[in-house]
């Protein structure tokens, strides 16, 4: 049976409350913030991780892992059961979860309650997609361009941010304050969706697809725990290519079963979409370049001053260096969101990756002086706040608005895919170019502008697939549904019975029918 999202989207009983548009727009953008602050918090103290648990390495660096596989499971889990079950639902029972591995990193002392810990913090992630599908359903759609872009922009700001807090918190206390932090932050978050955020209107009932997040869940765990841990159990290690050969198995099983099944935990036909599969693409390229940034340019300042190109900054000091990167992409939040009303996301994806590439290519030449550096990171910075923001309204344009959380979740998931091959890439690279300084091994100078090379060439590769992108009109005004011009044959018809677009009434009422058609049947069989 071809796969259709058969359920009727409804509305929920739920009463909207007056809460300001601003107060709305501030309280999920915040929420950009805190999903990077989840992810970059332990970065100053990974150096003393096997010192603090007593453990090797190896078994240490489980703590980024845990969070890095939670993420991947629940972008598009949380993302589906939020376009069936309420956006702002999920969003809290998210937000709980985070709290309560907080909280449990806060009084932990043993590795494996601090894993599970930071595992539950890894559910920050789905936030992102959820919130950004809030604002398509609940605000005017002229503010909608805008609030994406900050949304996204503040992903940067809370990385900016990360990196100086968290080396503060763990100099001046232990590394139980960077998550009695998170979940202070948590709370307060909790609370202000609670009073501020209405639940979402549109829903789209029916039955959660458990086989296929379980089959995706185990693929994605296998591809992510492959690439994080190539370098350290080797690339040609029977374990990594056994996990890469799981993850190929899964999927070959995974699309035909989606593409089967009437209520599909992604519907691939509405991915497959050339708007969707286009920004999804250069979603992973620019991904893997926004990464190489972070974590080459940090590393970078970090080095001793016995390399000859090192800087012998703190992690604290670093993250302050990193820091105007991070503030820009918050103020282009405004530019990013006029440049899509005047001439179209597609124009914004385009231009924030060819900024980013240009970037790049600038950070080769500009190692020499702290000035240059930092100037070269605050051009990436801005044109990955323009890309950034345009990915989620050029889903959003090209799907329904039953499935906006799905299809943004699914793109979330792809740009931690990009991010987490970067991270892989640039491990191998600088593990791989090594100079002697001191009498150690250590990155020569000649690794990082390697991965600047290479993260330029995956965002000018971004860019080019950008540009075959369809235009789009730069406004959101289609009356109902943003994905309409790409609907099959047979929702064409539907709409064209009921004016040319299909108002959610109007579906209530046709697929409500149609279900208790369904159900008369089935019940008819059995006796």
């Amino acid at each position: 049976m071809a796969s259709t999202r058969s359920s009727a989207p409804t509305r929920s009983s739920e009463s909207t409350r007056r809460v300001p548009t601003w107060a709305v727009i501030a309280v999920l953008s915040v929420c950009g913030t805190f999903v990077s602050l989840q992810q970059t918090l332990i970065i100053p103290i990974i150096g003393d991780l096997p010192k603090l648990f007593h453990t090797t390495p190896s078994t240490a660096s489980w703590l980024i892992t845990a969070t890095l596989l939670t993420s991947a499971v629940a972008m598009p889990t949380v993302s589906r059961l939020a376009d069936m079950f309420g956006k702002r639902r999920m969003m809290v029972i998210c937000l709980i979860l985070i709290i309560v591995g907080s909280l449990l990193g806060a009084v932990g002392t043993s590795l494996p309650l601090v894993i599970i810990a930071r595992a539950l913090q890894g559910f920050s992630t789905a936030l992102i997609p959820v919130g950004i599908s809030i604002m398509r359903d609940e605000l005017p759609k002229a503010k909608v361009p805008a609030a994406v872009a900050l949304m996204s922009a503040t992903l940067g700001i809370g990385g900016a941010i990360g990196l100086p807090l968290g080396g503060f918190l763990y100099a001046q206390s232990s590394y139980h304050a960077l998550f009695w932090l998170s979940a202070a932050a948590g709370v307060v978050l909790l609370v202000a969706i609670l009073k501020l955020v209405t639940e979402s209107l549109i829903k789209t009932p029916g039955r959660f697809d458990v086989l296929g997040a379980l089959i995706i869940s185990i693929a994605l765990t296998c591809f992510l725990l492959a690439v994080s841990k190539g370098g350290s159990w080797g690339w040609g290690s029977s374990s990594v290519l056994g996990l890469f050969a799981a993850f190929v198995v899964l999927l070959v099983l995974w699309v035909p079963y989606e593409l089967k099944i009437r209520e599909p935990l992604i519907d691939l036909r509405t991915s497959a979409r050339r708007p969707v599969l286009i920004t999804n693409i250069a979603t992973v390229l620019i991904g893997f370049a926004m990464f190489g940034q972070m974590l080459a340019v940090t590393q970078l300042l970090t080095m001793p001053t016995s390399t000859g190109y090192g800087y012998g900054f703190t992690p604290m000091q670093a993250g302050l260096a990193m820091l105007p990167g991070g503030t820009l992409m918050v103020f282009l939040a405004p530019v990013s969101a006029t440049i899509t009303n005047r001439f179209g996301a597609k124009t914004t994806l385009v231009s924030g990756a060819v900024i980013m590439g240009l970037g790049y290519i600038g950070l080769v030449f500009m190692i020499g002086t702290l000035f240059t550096l930092i100037l070269g990171t605050i051009l990436v910075s801005a044109g990955l706040a323009l890309a950034y923001a345009a990915m989620p309204t050029l889903i959003m344009r090209a799907v329904p608005m039953t499935e906006t959380a799905s299809a943004n979740g699914l793109n979330a998931l792809l740009r931690s895919v990009g991010t987490s091959s970067a991270s892989a890439a640039v491990a191998a690279v600088l593990a791989s170019m090594t100079m002697t300084a001191g009498g150690i091994a250590m990155p020569a100078v000649g690794a990082f502008k390697f991965i600047f090379w290479i993260s330029a060439i995956s965002a000018l590769i971004g860019a080019s697939v950008g540009a075959f992108l369809p235009k789009h009109r730069a406004d959101l005004e289609e009356s109902f549904d943003p994905g309409a011009e790409y609907d099959t044959n047979d929702i064409r018809k539907e709409r064209a019975q009921h004016g040319g677009a299909v108002d959610t009434t109007h579906l209530v009422t046709i697929r409500a029918t149609q279900r208790a058609k369904e159900k008369q049947e089935k019940e008819a069989l059995s006796r």
